[in-house]
């Protein structure tokens, strides 16, 4: 009796209720988390760049075979991608918020490049800009233009932010809204090299104010 049982209970486990076949097991689920390895990934292609950075470096210290990559990511272009956008939010977007919060474009240029030597400099991670460094020697011309569009809309968006205050008055009408954004990405791009060479918070602090002494007033 006992071995019917069984025998009838193989049957429903493969059959299922009344008949129908049983539904396939679900695969596996992922054996990693998902924003720790892309975490890992930000670091290993800001301190390497795109192109130094194999996919066997990224499987290494994202602790995941390449399948999982693959599956969880794309390929590594794909994967480059996702990270520029991470990166621009967990690391990134001090300039977004210095332009959206502080009343001129003069404060906001000055938060700008103070939180630049801050944040290219943290011990946390790899120094500098991962948008400025890692498309340095890049033989992929899609991740090369995808970097430099990043850079130019912040310097566009700079001067947005000083032609505002040339059209209310807070920078005088002779003001090159044009050349005041180019040197504030200049400052920034700068910065971020020198951090890459050694350069401390406060003597990139010491950068900013200069820079900032150079801006015409009202």
């Amino acid at each position: 009796m006992a071995t019917e049982e069984a025998g009838e209970a193989g049957k429903a486990g493969k059959t299922g209720a009344k008949g129908r076949p049983a539904s396939k097991p679900r695969g596996r689920p992922r054996s990693f988390d998902r924003e720790t390895a892309l975490e890992k990934a930000i670091l290993a292609f800001w301190e390497r760049g795109y192109e130094a950075t194999s996919v066997s470096d990224l499987t290494r210290v994202m602790d995941i075979g390449a399948p999982s990559l693959y599956a969880a990511f794309g390929d590594k272009q794909s994967l480059f991608e996702e990270v520029v956008r991470e990166y621009g939010v967990r690391y990134g977007s001090f300039t977004e918020r210095a332009l959206a919060e502080e009343p001129t474009a003069r404060a906001a240029v000055a938060r700008i490049l103070r939180e630049a030597a801050v944040e290219y400099t943290d011990p946390a991670h790899p120094h500098g800009c991962l948008v400025v460094h890692a498309a340095t020697n890049c033989s992929t011309p899609e991740v090369e233009e995808s970097l430099r569009v990043r850079r130019n809309a912040s310097i566009a968006a700079i001067r947005s932010r000083i032609e505002a205050d040339i059209a209310t008055g807070m920078l005088p009408p002779h003001a090159d809204a044009a050349v005041l954004a180019r040197h504030a990405g200049a400052m920034i791009q700068g910065m971020s090299q020198q951090a890459r060479d050694g350069a401390s918070r406060e003597e990139l602090e010491a950068l900013a104010e200069i820079a900032m002494a150079n801006w015409p007033r009202t």
